[in-house]
C-alpha cells in the first residue's frame, strides 16, 4: 500500500499543519535534553517534525537517528532536510533510501547554503545546481514523498530582486512540492505581501509562515547577519530596556512572538512552522497563550 503524502494532508481543509524543526545535538547531553523537549512539544499535537542536518551534509547520520527517534518514539511524521550540497544523485538517492527505511517519508529540499568558506554555491559533479531540480528527482524516485520547500517574504540574500527570487519559487512548486515553508521573519506585512505576491504569480500551494521567537538581545544579530530578517525597532528598543535581566527580555520575546503568532492565525494561514532551536519553553509558552491547541483562527 502506497504511504500517505503527510505533507499534503496536514495542510488539506479542515486541517491545521502544526509543526516544530530540530537540529542534530552535537552531544549526549543534547540527545538527552532534545528527547524532553521533543516530548513537550509533541503533547501540541504538531503534523510533524523536521530535522535539519550541518553545512555539507555532515551531520546527516544524526539527522537520521533524530527524527527516526521521533518517528519511532511518538509516531508522528517526519521530515528530514536535504540539500544539494556536496552530494551526487546517486548519494542523494541512497540517503533518500534510508530515510525511507527509517519511516521518514517527507523531504524539506533545499538547495543549500554554500560551504564555509566558499563565496557562491557550486554544484558537484552528477548533482543538482537548484532547489527545484532535486524536488524534480525526489518526485520522480519517490512519488510519494511529501516534500516542503523554503520561500523568503523579504527575498533570499542572493536573489537579484524579489521578482527573480518568486520565480525561483514557483519553479520549486511546478516541480512537485507539497508545501512552502517560509524563511523567519519579524514583520507580518511581508509574509501577507509575500502570499500575494505568490498568489498572482500562480502559486497555489500552501504557504506556511516559519517564526522564530527572539527571546534574548544577543540573538538578534545572529539573525540578522545569517538571513537578513528585519527586527521592528520598537520590538529591538524593548528587547534593549531588558538591559541584562534575561528573564525580561524572554517575557518580552514571547510576547512579542505571541502576538505575531495570533495574527498569522487569524489571517488564515494554513499552518505555522516553528524553529524552536532544539529548546520548548519558548513555543510552548506561545502556544499555551493562544490556548493551543484549540485557538481563535481567521478562514
Amino acid at each position: 500500500m502506497a504511504a500517505i503524502n503527510d505533507l499534503a494532508a496536514a495542510y488539506q481543509p479542515g486541517r491545521f499543519g502544526l509543526s516544530f524543526e530540530l537540529y542534530p545535538p552535537k552531544t549526549g547531553q543534547g540527545v538527552t535534553a532534545l528527547a524532553r523537549h521533543v516530548q513537550k512539544l509533541v503533547d501540541f499535537r504538531p503534523a510533524y517534525m523536521t530535522c535539519t542536518y550541518g553545512a555539507g551534509g555532515s551531520t546527516q547520520d544524526r539527522t537520521l537517528e533524530v527524527i527516526g527517534g521521533v518517528r519511532k518514539d511518538h509516531s508522528l511524521p517526519v521530515a528530514t532536510h536535504l540539500t544539494c550540497v556536496g552530494r551526487t544523485a546517486d548519494e542523494l538517492r541512497d540517503y533518500l533510501q534510508r530515510a525511507v527505511e527509517l519511516g521518514v517519508n517527507n523531504v524539506v529540499a533545499l538547495r543549500g547554503d554554500p560551504p564555509a568558506g566558499d563565496a557562491e554555491f557550486k554544484p558537484v559533479a552528477g548533482g543538482f545546481s537548484y532547489a527545484n531540480e532535486l524536488v524534480a528527482f525526489i518526485r520522480s524516485e519517490l512519488p510519494q514523498m511529501g516534500i516542503a520547500v523554503g520561500g523568503y517574504p523579504e527575498k533570499h540574500q542572493e536573489a537579484p530582486s524579489m521578482e527573480v527570487d518568486l520565480a525561483n519559487l514557483k519553479r520549486k512548486c511546478d516541480a512537485g512540492a507539497d508545501v512552502i515553508i517560509t524563511q523567519l521573519f519579524y514583520d507580518n506585512a511581508d509574509f501577507f505581501r509575500f502570499r500575494d505576491d505568490c498568489e498572482r504569480l500562480g502559486i497555489e500551494t500552501p504557504i506556511v509562515p516559519g517564526l522564530l521567537p527572539v527571546t534574548n538581545g544577543a540573538q538578534i544579530q545572529r539573525i540578522a547577519s545569517l538571513c537578513g530578517a528585519k527586527l521592528p525597532p520598537k520590538f529591538v528598543e524593548d528587547l534593549n530596556a531588558c538591559g541584562d535581566d534575561a528573564d525580561a527580555q524572554f517575557d518580552v520575546g514571547v510576547e512579542f512572538a505571541t502576538q505575531q503568532t495570533a495574527e498569522l492565525l487569524q489571517q488564515g494561514v494554513p499552518g505555522i512552522h516553528f524553529y524552536v532551536l532544539n529548546k520548548s519553553e519558548a513555543t510552548s509558552r506561545v502556544l499555551t497563550a493562544l490556548n493551543w491547541p484549540e485557538p481563535v483562527r481567521g478562514g
